[in-house]
């Protein structure tokens, strides 16, 4: 019976496979990152469970900040991935649906007791079903090129920042009691239609690839002084760039529909073109 099953002596001499390849760290930083984003979410429902909403907006709006640095980094460092942009969506799902759905709820939508929950539900549902929709298109290799200058619905970020425009006029002095909560409760629930909606905004990703030289100082300065506004004044700078936003969403939605008759107008005339018989020039 001992020669049925023999023991096994592996050859000494044989090399160990390597289990695991090493990961290159470009691989690693946009996620690590990504993460960083995420643990700022966290802590803003936390914050927002023990009644610090200012500290809980902040962490909210850094989150933002992260994720647009991210995406950025992975592309400069070519270390995009599959797993980047599934994480990146599952941490824009608690930073900007979970989050400012449970702050919201527990800044004055608790007001209203039930429906009070059910908007603050169909907000983060909203932002769930954006993602969702958001991934789908990045695999549609029929997009045309230019339609990367816009987002279908408002974006995740956005919708976020947005829809906190009550707790920035909170902090302002505009006080927001009980008889607030109404007004609110329609204000959100018209942002979380912007996120599902097929309203095109603008991304923003193409800007930048190239920049006068004449530009560089001016921009230099813009930023400075945006970012000192930001720091010194920073939900008097999250006011403006809110109510800024929502005012281009018009802007935007014609210049896309001025772009996709142009592409249609130039299909339809290369069609003819393409049926003509040989030789009927």
């Amino acid at each position: 019976m001992d020669d049925l099953f023999p023991p096994f002596a592996p050859d000494p001499n044989e090399p160990r496979p390597r289990r695991f390849k090493p990961v290159p760290f470009r691989m690693i930083a946009p996620n690590m990152i990504t993460l960083m984003a995420l643990c700022l979410g966290l802590t803003a429902i936390r914050l927002a469970f023990e009644g610090k909403f200012e500290p809980a907006v902040i962490a909210v709006v850094v989150a933002g900040v992260l994720d647009g640095i991210d995406g950025r980094v992975a592309r400069l460092l070519k270390g995009t991935s599959r797993f980047g942009a599934e994480l990146d969506s599952l941490a824009d799902f608690v930073n900007f649906g979970c989050a400012p759905a449970l702050i919201l709820y527990g800044f004055v939508l608790f007001h209203l007791k039930s429906m009070g929950w059910i908007v603050a539900l169909i907000f983060a549902i909203a932002m769930a079903l954006r993602l969702a929709r958001f991934n789908a298109m990045l695999d549609d290799p029929n997009r045309p090129e230019w339609k990367k200058d816009f987002f279908v619905g408002m974006p995740a970020p956005a919708g976020a920042l947005t829809a906190m425009l009550p707790l920035y006029l909170h902090f302002l002095g505009f006080g927001l009691e009980s008889w607030a909560a109404p007004a609110v409760l329609i204000y959100v629930l018209a942002i979380a239609l912007l996120v599902v909606s097929t309203v095109p905004t603008y991304s923003g990703k193409t800007m930048g690839k190239r920049v006068p030289r004449s530009l560089v100082l001016p921009i230099f300065l813009f930023g400075v002084a945006a970012f000192g506004l930001l720091i010194s004044y920073p939900f008097e700078a999250l006011v403006a760039v809110s109510g800024g936003y929502l005012l281009t969403i018009p802007v935007v939605a014609a210049q896309y529909r001025r772009r996709l008759k142009a592409e249609q107008a130039a299909v339809a005339g290369e069609r003819p073109a393409a049926g003509l018989p040989a030789g009927s020039e």
